[in-house]
């Protein structure tokens, strides 16, 4: 889930997702509240197999993913996140092909059928890692510019991508809006209630929280999922469903060295040092942007007015009510689709 935001830690709110719709336009943009029309479970439930799954080599890794659309229509990258899978995006993706977009959905490293290509490369989570392995999807499949969208850790990669290979992005769709953020910023000790919202992240700074990961990992997503999305009634077929993607076997690797780098506990590679001093800056994204949150999101995340004057180009804010939580694209599919689309012709 997000990284420590260390400007947004300061003025942590839990009622700060709701206050934020009422800020002035000035600062937050075409702010704007959305009803989510959620899908009943049945529906979901009945929807057909999220696949198949496709395979490519990029970079590093042999990445599974999920293809729908014309091959000849603008491309939507998604982006899913920490505990969660590519069915975040059943019913966003088929939505999207619908209206002619060429939608392309890939499971991180370390999750669903996403493999390293070798053994000896390092089980690296760190967030230029992550945003270096879309860049190498992007180029693998000869895809010179796409919108990105995505939620946790996948609205930080596209924020990431977006940030530092802006000419990549057509345009961009974050949830929880501007998650940049580096090891120092995160030296920074937030207010206890948003401290104790992080107990994840310090069980997995302990050999006792990795052994525990590997032992309940989906026992654990269980849990996230339930307080990330304390409004959300998915039922059990639901979450097994993507928790079998944390059977990969670098699952428990990767998590715990996203969480232990981002406290400056785990080293990254060297190759990756450049990126991340770009990143320690905080750099401005001046993409077309849409960025969404949910009114019920128990996950820690900042406010909407921390973030804000980081897009410099066209921006949108929106507010998603109706009790959406953290996992914004497969509970309000309908909203996240429409800004996708919006966002393109921002």
């Amino acid at each position: 889930m997000h990284a420590r935001h260390a400007p947004a830690a300061r003025r942590f709110k839990s009622t700060a997702v709701i206050a934020c719709a009422l800020l002035p336009l000035a600062l937050m943009g075409a702010g704007t509240a959305f009803a989510a029309q959620v899908q009943p479970q049945a529906a979901v439930n009945a929807a057909a197999e999220f696949g198949p799954l496709k395979h490519i080599k990029a970079g590093v890794l042999d990445v599974a993913y999920v293809e729908q659309g014309p091959t000849d229509g603008p491309v939507v990258i998604l982006l899913h996140g920490w505990p969660y899978d590519i069915h975040s995006f059943q019913d966003v993706a088929p939505a999207l092909a619908a209206k002619g977009y060429r939608v392309l959905v890939p499971y991180v490293r370390g999750y669903g059928e996403t493999r390293f290509l070798s053994a000896q490369t390092p089980r690296n989570a760190q967030p230029s890692a992550l945003a270096s392995d879309v860049v190498a999807f992007m180029d693998a499949l000869q895809v010179e510019r796409a919108v990105l969208a995505g939620f946790d850790w996948g609205a930080r990669t596209a924020d990431i991508v977006s940030a530092l290979w802006p000419e990549r992005v057509k345009a961009l769709v974050s949830v929880s809006g501007y998650l940049i953020s580096s090891q120092e910023a995160a030296k920074a000790p937030l207010p206890p209630s948003a401290e104790l919202q992080w107990w994840y992240q310090y069980y997995f700074a302990t050999e006792r929280g990795q052994a525990g990961y590997e032992k309940d990992r989906h026992a654990f997503a269980k849990l996230i999922w339930q307080t990330a999305s304390p409004k959300w009634a998915f039922d059990d077929s639901t979450f097994e469903r993507s928790a079998k993607a944390l059977d990969n076997p670098d699952q428990v690797a990767i998590t715990v060295h996203n969480y232990r780098w981002r406290l400056g506990l785990a080293q990254g590679e060297t190759r990756y040092d450049p990126l991340e001093a770009k990143l320690a800056k905080l750099p401005s994204i001046g993409v077309p942007t849409i960025t969404l949150e949910g009114d019920a999101n128990g996950a820690p995340h900042p406010p909407a007015e921390a973030y804000a004057q980081r897009f410099t180009g066209k921006y949108e804010y929106r507010l998603i009510t109706g009790g959406i939580g953290h996992n914004l694209p497969q509970e309000a599919p309908q909203a996240f689709t429409k800004a996708v689309v919006d966002a393109d012709h921002l």
